[in-house]
């Protein structure tokens, strides 16, 4: 994994804010790949409870871990049980990292 502990904590603590304390985060993507450089951060945000503004949810945790880490581009996808699941989600649980 190519993010730092001091990323790693940032990532979390605007999940938390913006998606809640239940709410867990993987990462998944280029950044797992120790071989290769530049990337963007990809999450898969997994929220235990509905989520009435699942965009606005995204939009905000993509913009802290953002401006957190010199504008690099950051996606972000919510998984919540009101929410259709994207072929996606799957692959970031079988191929990510929980943080």
């Amino acid at each position: 994994m190519r993010l730092t502990p001091a990323q790693v904590n940032q990532i979390k603590t605007a999940v938390r804010q913006y998606a809640g304390k239940g709410a867990e985060v993987y990462l998944f993507g280029s950044q797992l790949d120790d071989t290769v450089k530049g990337g963007d951060i990809d999450l898969l945000v997994k929220v235990p409870t509905p989520l009435a503004n699942s965009i606005q949810t995204a939009n905000q945790i993509a913009a802290a871990v953002m401006m957190a880490n010199h504008g690099r581009k950051v996606d972000v996808i919510i998984d919540a049980p009101n929410l259709d699941k994207a072929p996606i989600i799957e692959v970031a649980l079988q191929r990510g990292m929980k943080l």
